[in-house]
Order: C-alpha cells, then structure tokens, then sequence
C-alpha cells in the first residue's frame, strides 16, 4: 500500500550550482510537450496543481523539484520529482532550443542521486521518432527507464492492451517496463509508484 503523506514545490534550477542538496532519490520525467506531464505528476503527488498545466506547449524551460513524502507499507520514503522541459512542440529559436538539450542531458548524465526516468509517450499518438531517439538516448545514459502511456482513457478498453504491447515491441523494452496512465481516470497511478519505489533507495548503486 502506497499513500502520498505530502507533496511540495522545491526550487527550479537550470545549472548544476541551483540543484537541491542531493539528499533524496530522484525521478525525473521527461516527454514531448503536451503529452501529459504535468497532469500524471500532479495525479502521482495527489495535488491538483502541484504542477502548473499549461495549453500551451513548451511552458516548462527549467528543471522543476518536487519533495514527496510517502508511506510505503507502514515505511517512509522520500523521493525528488523532478520535472524536465519537454520537447518537440516548443516554438523557440533553435539556439534556446540546443540550451535546453545542454542543461537537459547535463543533469541525466551527472545527478549522483538519479534512480528513474520516467519516459512519456501518448498512448493515442504512439511514439514519435524525436521519442524513440529519447528512449534511445537514456536505455543508454541512466541507470533505470520506465516508459508511461498517458492518456490511454482516448483508447477503447479492447485496444489497450494491444498498445501497450506494441510500444514495448517498438522500444524493445520489456512489458512490465511500459505502464498505461490516465491523468483523468487516475489509471495507472498506484501501478507507477509500484514499480519506481523499489527503486529509490539511497544507498550506492541501490
């Protein structure tokens, strides 16, 4: 049994000096614009506007942390959210653009506490090709990936299984690595933390 005991705004940061004191395990989530980031993080923290939701796409341009405390089976644990700019949709000059990726890969590939990235594509869209190149980007630079299809309320029932067997054909994942989510039906909340808790422990290399 997971429960969200609480759920705060830390800081934003865009160098490794404006980082938090690594004293938390870290998740961070990453995914094209308007795939749905901000509502499963909102969804997976209990906060309706823990993150702002924006119509429009390409809002977030800072590495944004959030402190959860949670009671896993009668145990704390503490994770960092840590919310990535998405990609894809942004409409800014290509040199911001570039600055983003930079600040992006420079936090994946240096944080010391980073446990799991979470990965999102839109169930109903499928995975793009700027997605695929992302998922190839970390399977090869992070220590764990697991892949969320948001949105999967936009299937029919009969459909998505299906879908998410095909993503993890297509990602060459393993299929209890990719989770069907819906920020709207609360689908797919208590299955994610389920698979990233056993992952945040802070001692080296657990």
């Amino acid at each position: 049994m997971i429960r969200v005991l609480d759920a705060r705004f830390l800081k934003t940061a865009v160098e490794p000096d404006g980082y938090p004191q690594p004293d938390r395990p870290e998740i961070a989530f990453v995914g094209r614009s308007n795939v749905g980031k901000s509502s499963m993080i909102n969804a997976l923290a209990g906060r309706n506007k823990l993150v702002r939701v924006s119509n429009t796409p390409g809002r977030t341009r800072t590495l944004n942390f959030f402190d959860v405390d949670l009671d896993v089976d009668g145990s704390r644990v503490l994770p960092r959210l840590v919310d990535l700019p998405g990609y894809g949709f942004a409409k800014a000059p290509k040199t911001e653009k570039k600055e983003w990726e930079r600040m992006i890969s420079r936090y994946l590939e240096s944080r010391s506490v980073l446990k799991v990235v979470v990965a999102i594509v839109d169930a109903e869209v499928g995975p793009t090709p700027e997605d695929l190149s992302t998922l190839g980007y970390l399977v090869d630079s992070v220590p764990r990936v697991l892949l969320v299809a948001t949105k999967i309320d936009r299937l029919p029932k009969a459909k998505r299984k299906p879908r998410i067997q095909e993503l993890a054909r297509i990602t060459r994942l393993p299929e209890a690595a990719v989770v069907p989510f819906s920020a709207t039906l609360k689908l797919g909340v208590d299955e994610v933390w389920e698979s990233l808790t056993p992952q945040l422990s802070m001692n080296p290399g657990g």
